[in-house]
């Protein structure tokens, strides 16, 4: 029999003992867990990119992964901690939308607020529910514990969900989406897949290398395949690894480049258009 997965992702970083302590509690109750480190590097209180970072990982782990998310600018107020339920996965974490983009690629079929204290620590702290109550939790259910047993039900549709603007045709015939998630080397992930364009009659459009892409009153003429199909210090557009549309500075930063970070309005102009595409 495999072992259960526990994945975490948090704003901790690590130059504190944070992370560690949490997997402390983890393997004190389930210590036959195999703990995954997804990110410790969201930034803080930035539950927008931990959803993203979230979405881009959890589905290539092995179904009956416990996926753990401390982003939790919340903590000690009134929300909830919760576990929510998929066909593939189990989600612990605030009730604060960062699981929004996780669970719309898999709707989930069952919600817990997590009320039952047996299943926290015996002192719950004001300050580290990671510790104290969300660890604790991942590690009963990775052991075993059926979520319904751990808290009272919630509506799928009571769940807080956060607003990600899907790109959005514009009257001259582009679309205008935005800029997700900026990675670490200032790459801009855009919120255009390159499956997910409709047209005008509602049919999937996908991206092609003849589309224009323009940003922060920069027009990219079309989109490569990778970083090196154009010089070193030169702005390019790429489908990146999650199948979203990627700005990048070739050897470079293009979120420093351009001075832009997330929220930033990005243009797609279909190949149609690209005459008219002006910055």
């Amino acid at each position: 029999m495999s072992r259960p997965s526990i994945t975490l992702t948090t704003d901790f970083g690590q130059a504190d003992g944070y992370v560690g302590t949490m997997k402390g509690v983890i393997l004190s109750i389930c210590p036959d867990a195999s703990i995954v480190d997804i990110s410790h590097d969201i930034r803080p209180q930035a539950i927008r990119q931990a959803a993203y970072v979230l979405s881009t990982a959890a589905p290539y782990f092995h179904p009956g992964t416990v996926h753990l998310v401390v982003v939790d600018p919340g903590v000690g107020s009134e929300r909830r901690p919760i576990v929510v339920q998929t066909e593939r996965a189990t989600y612990v974490a605030p009730d604060n939308g960062v699981l929004s983009m996780a669970i719309s690629q898999e709707p989930p079929r069952l919600a817990i607020h997590l009320t039952r204290r047996e299943y926290h620590l015996p002192f719950v702290s004001a300050t580290f529910h990671g510790r104290d109550v969300f660890a604790p939790a991942a590690a009963h259910l990775a052991a075993g514990a059926d979520p319904r047993d751990m808290g009272t039900p919630i509506p799928v549709s009571d769940l807080v969900s956060l607003p990600f603007n899907r790109p959005a045709l514009q009257p001259d015939g582009s679309w205008l989406g935005e800029v997700l998630h900026v990675d670490r080397f200032g790459n801009l992930v855009t919120s255009f897949h390159c499956r997910s364009m409709p047209s005008k009659a509602g049919e999937g459009t996908m991206i092609n290398e003849h589309s224009a892409i323009q940003v922060a009153g920069h027009r990219i003429g079309r989109v490569m395949r990778t970083y090196a199909d154009v010089a070193p210090g030169d702005l390019v557009a790429t489908i990146g690894s999650s199948g979203r549309v990627e700005i990048a500075v070739r050897d470079g930063n293009a979120a420093t480049w351009l001075g832009v970070d997330v929220g930033e309005p990005v243009r797609v102009y279909p190949t149609a258009l690209i005459a008219e595409a002006r910055p």
